[in-house]
């Protein structure tokens, strides 16, 4: 049994939970130790079946309760020596993660926590470092990929490797330019170091997509710039447009930025 729960996707905090029947990894810590706590006991969960936390990047949605909760359930926490040195100077953490705490990882090196077989990849990003993470327990392939600036070939091949992803489809370009943040922002959104668009993140699944993906969850969608019925009927029609295939083969679903999402049982 694998179970897959997303605690948190958006701006205002990001957290999700692979895990089995006796292990388990937080992705991020970007929700609060009290949201954690209470969508533990929600779901029937205990903290004690996080053993290991993974973190992508150093920005504080992703990461400002990383310390504390690291320092609570005393867990090691993953991420690349730039990520530990952002998590250290961002003034939102405030507590920092213990030493004894801190494992450093490189991108394109796996490794095995337990059950979990996992390799760290670069996602482009404006962040002092940034990771997806392709996760393999025994014959499932789960992807994460969020914060996308830019769809390299490197991310092209893990969306073609999994059965199970997390991706982003943070906005809809038209509301973006159409909408209230100031030009400077825009721009950084919509750059090669920004987010991925709906239509990107639609393009990417047509394009690289292989017939044992069963599910995608889109993540980190914009509250100003997005809806989730309009990021998937956006990726279906980039499905259709460039697959000349009116239904997408896999489930497609979009998570909730501020509440819990899940639990799916991957199979």
């Amino acid at each position: 049994m694998v179970k897959f729960l997303s605690l948190g996707s958006g701006s205002s905090g990001n957290c999700y939970f692979l895990y089995t029947e006796t292990d388990g990894l937080l992705i991020d810590a970007g929700v609060s130790i009290r949201a954690i706590k209470k969508y533990f006991r929600d779901y029937g969960l205990s903290l004690s079946h996080i053993k290991n936390i993974l973190i992508t990047h150093d920005h504080a949605d992703h990461i400002k309760a990383v310390g504390a909760f690291s320092m609570e359930i005393d867990a090691p926490v993953y991420a690349t020596k730039d990520v530990h040195i952002g998590i250290l100077q961002n003034y939102c953490v405030r507590k920092k993660v213990p030493e004894a705490n801190v494992r450093v990882i490189n991108k394109g090196e796996t490794f095995l926590l337990n059950q979990f077989t996992i390799t760290p990849f670069g996602v482009p990003h404006d962040s002092r470092d940034n990771v997806g993470y392709l996760i393999k327990i025994e014959d499932i392939v789960f992807g994460l990929i969020t914060d996308v600036g830019k769809v390299t070939p490197e991310v092209g091949k893990i969306v073609s490797s999994c059965n199970y992803l997390v991706i982003e489809a943070n906005h809809d370009e038209g509301l973006v330019r159409s909408g209230r943040y100031p030009l400077h922002l825009q721009a950084r959104i919509l750059s090669d170091t920004g987010h991925m668009s709906n239509s990107t993140c639609g393009a990417t699944l047509a394009r690289y997509a292989t017939k044992q993906l069963k599910h995608v969850w889109l993540c980190h969608l914009s509250e100003d710039n997005n809806r989730a019925d309009l990021a998937i009927d956006t990726i279906k029609y980039q499905w259709h447009l460039l697959k000349e295939q009116e239904v997408t083969p896999f489930k497609l679903e979009a998570l909730n930025r501020r509440r819990p999402t899940g639990n799916f049982e991957l199979i």
